[in-house]
């Protein structure tokens, strides 16, 4: 499975709009935790199986939660038993038909 998902605290006490601490102590566990992954602008995206993804969705946003009273999370999953490498296969099919 794929998923994407963002997590950010809100609701810092000290007035700040930053949240790049935060974000980057949640990308650190997903980048440790070995399972393919890509962090864009907008979303980290992390493929592997049910339990595994969650798990490290879990740690990360529990992470954030130390940079704030409140956390805010969205997901999307692809959900797609038997496949694997679709983090980059799927942007791969997409070129090849932009190229015609």
């Amino acid at each position: 499975m794929l998923v994407a998902f963002s997590v950010a605290p809100s609701g810092a006490d000290d007035g700040s709009d930053s949240v790049h601490d935060a974000v980057a102590a949640a990308v650190k566990i997903v980048r440790e935790s070995g399972l393919p992954n890509h962090t864009d602008s907008m979303f980290t995206t992390i493929e592997g199986e049910w339990d595994e993804v969650f798990d490290v969705v879990k740690r990360a946003t529990d992470a954030v939660g130390a940079f704030g009273p409140r956390v805010s999370l969205v997901l999307k999953a692809d959900i797609r038993p038997g496949h694997t490498g679709e983090l980059t296969g799927k942007v791969e099919r997409l070129e090849k038909v932009l190229k015609g």
